[in-house]
């Protein structure tokens, strides 16, 4: 069969039945778990506050199950192509490269993602590369400048050399507030035109800088992938575009070989809407301390959604058909124009108008741009939306994880910024969930219960603060005021608390593990998961209720991509940071403190017989579980005397907010 195909798909049908058979055994344990809340719902108040708390817990659960269903595993044989397909045929590529500020995401980054796609192995002629500089900076167009003269020597020689790492810096490294903006249109490299140093066509290199104005939307990156839409339909008009982040470079050149492996198959093209690689990274520290490579978001769950239909668009390393972003023609180009578009050169001067009239900050205005067609606005995770939107429209895609990553970006070496961009992604999800086309009501008539319940846990994330907080807090607490909230030792009731917890826990396990991942990034990933709970979930709640009282909250942040000499001597050393006092380290600092107290409580009751034992001994087990987890935060609050030890500010903070807790909750209780 691989003599004579493109790819195959194989289901997995050991995981599947794995899968299937632990759901319905954990959901039976769940059901016996709201029969003991039942019975014990009117002994305390506090049960109240376990039954809202499992509830969630049991929710999103659910919602979870649906990626682990029907597992597959895909293989692509991109030697197989030029045996089936002449060369002369491949689909040109446009390819999206996104930067929008010159001072977090620096210009040497988007510089190496740039070349490494121009070298990409393909017909030179089919490729043309846009950059989107939504900060309008000359920095960048100058760096662009010097790499469109060395592009011209880079290209022959990976080629002739057979070079895989065709990121520049990495394969030396190896081997040896908005204001106006006017838009800028300049062709940096034209293929009709330049050449390469041995004579041979060269990509084209298309720089972009949409106009922007105080008094029109420019909607973040979503508007910047719709103004290049509109650009490189005037220009190139390919029927494949990539969308790129700018630190995300090429780390294999045949990946436009692989993606035709599926968009070159006539029995799924006509439905094909795009090809998704997962985002991988380089740079991580052996044990990802932050949980930075995203194991669960990044792989496990778009493979799991791959077996029902197709994964989620993740924003950067998607290779779009063209056509799939339209719900209709473009009004503005029509079939006369697009003719006559495509008898002249990209650099002639009609061409360049009418790209920057297409680029202006009012083309958009009365148009169906953001919501019939292109990349879908209204939210900052405009593409898990623009994605499950095309699925809604009868669109399918392809999650293709090949064993060597396509492509490599950068990670948040800091744990504010890695948590920042955590409360972007969370605020962006809530914004899904309430908006008209929400997977809770459009997306289950649209996709089915099975595949909408995917989209439902992304747009629900957030709520993850709740159980979790609850759960870092009440039993703790409880236990400081001598009150048992969960079953004896011996209790019968104790086993399933047990198995509902491990249980979990080991599922989790192994779906990392067969990903590929290690025990100990395993560990540190269930840690930020709690971390995450705790803080930008929680913060994303709290702005998004804020917005929707009217009160201004702040937009999109770009993700620094910048790291000081202390901050990557930390990282390197898997040592967390909390150099800026920020206010999302306060409820982290909080419950350690807390779970603390208590967990010392609990020594004590076992050493001096004050209490039963088994009375408490979950609350005892789940307040030392928080200790353990919290070990990073101790040390940082009261060992370290380094850059990024936790700001005493936050520590003081900390402790006044963990007593007027305690002293409240004995008062409420009492």
């Amino acid at each position: 069969m691989e003599e004579s195909s493109l790819h195959s798909l194989k289901i997995m049908h050991g995981r599947k039945f794995f899968n299937r058979a632990f759901a319905v055994i954990y959901a039976f344990a769940i059901i016996v778990l709201f029969y003991y809340h039942v019975l014990t719902l009117t002994r305390a108040p506090l049960s109240i506050v376990m039954f809202i708390s499992d509830f969630i817990l049991a929710l999103l659960w659910f919602t979870s199950q649906s990626f682990f269903m029907n597992p597959i595993s895909r293989q692509q044989f991109p030697k197989n192509l030029e045996i089936l397909v002449d060369k002369k045929d491949f689909p040109a590529i446009d390819i999206f490269i996104c930067t929008a500020d010159p001072y977090k995401e620096p210009p040497l980054t988007t510089v190496n993602t740039t070349l490494s796609v121009l070298a990409y192995d393909y017909p030179m002629e089919k490729l043309s590369v846009y950059i989107s500089d939504d900060g309008g900076s000359k920095l960048i167009l100058f760096a662009l400048m010097e790499a469109a003269k060395f592009a011209r020597s880079w290209i022959p020689y990976c080629r002739e050399n057979k070079i895989e790492q065709r990121c520049p810096e990495e394969y030396f490294r190896k081997n040896h507030t908005i204001t106006s903006q006017f838009q800028i249109i300049q062709v940096l490299l034209e293929r009709d035109k330049d050449k390469d140093v041995k004579g041979f066509s060269i990509p084209n290199l298309i720089y972009v800088s949409r106009e922007k104005s105080t008094t029109s939307p420019h909607h973040f990156k979503a508007g910047a992938l719709n103004a290049l839409l509109r650009v490189s339909k005037v220009m190139t008009n390919a029927p494949l575009i990539l969308t790129l982040d700018c630190d995300m470079y090429s780390n294999d050149p045949q990946t436009p070989q692989r993606v035709l492996c599926y968009f070159c198959d006539p029995s799924i093209r006509c439905k094909l809407g795009y090809v998704q690689f997962p985002q991988r990274y380089h740079g991580l520290n052996e044990d990802d301390m932050y949980g930075g490579d995203n194991v669960r978001t990044f792989r496990v769950s778009p493979s799991g959604l791959d077996g029902l239909g197709g994964p989620d668009n993740c924003g950067t390393g998607c290779f779009f058909n063209r056509q799939a972003l339209f719900d209709s023609p473009l009004s503005s180009l029509g079939h006369s124009e697009h003719s006559q578009i495509h008898n002249m050169t990209i650099s002639s001067v009609s061409i360049v108008e009418l790209a920057c009239h297409v680029a202006s900050s009012n083309y958009e205005h009365n148009t169906g741009w953001g919501t019939k067609m292109g990349i879908k606005y209204g939210t900052l995770v405009e593409d898990i939306y623009t994605g499950y939107m095309m699925h809604c429209d009868g669109w399918n895609s392809i999650f293709c994880n090949p064993e060597r990553p396509a492509f490599l970006g950068e990670v948040p070496i800091n744990l504010e910024d890695a948590l920042n961009q955590v409360k972007r992604w969370s605020f962006g999800h809530l914004e899904v969930l309430s908006c008209e086309y929400s997977p809770l009501t459009f997306g289950t008539k649209a996709l089915g219960l099975l595949r909408a319940n995917c989209y439902i846990h992304y747009v629900l994330w957030p709520i993850w603060c709740i159980p979790v907080t609850l759960y870092a807090c009440v039993p703790q607490l409880s236990l400081l005021n001598n009150i048992s909230i969960f079953p004896k030792v011996f209790d019968p009731w104790f086993f399933l608390y047990v198995f509902l917890f491990f249980g979990a826990y080991a599922h989790d396990f192994v779906q990392f593990i067969l990903f590929k991942g290690t025990a100990k990034r395993w560990w540190n990933d269930q840690r930020m998961w709690y971390v995450k709970a705790l803080s930008p979930y929680l913060f994303a709640s709290i702005e998004y209720l804020m917005k929707k009282l009217g009160i201004t909250s702040k937009g999109f942040n770009i993700t620094s991509k910048v790291a000081g000499l202390d901050e990557r001597k930390l990282y390197d050393q898997s040592v967390f940071s909390f150099a800026n006092p920020s206010p999302m380290f306060v409820p982290l600092a909080t419950v350690s403190i807390i779970n603390l107290i208590a967990f010392l409580r609990g020594i004590m009751t076992i050493i001096f017989k004050m209490e039963s034992l088994d009375e408490f001994f979950i609350q005892v087990f789940i307040a030392g579980f928080a200790v353990v987890n919290c070990l990073p935060i101790y040390e940082a609050m009261l060992l370290r005397s380094d850059h990024g030890r936790m700001p005493k500010r936050i520590v003081t903070t900390s402790v006044l907010l963990s007593g007027v807790l305690c002293i409240a909750f004995s008062l409420t209780v009492s």
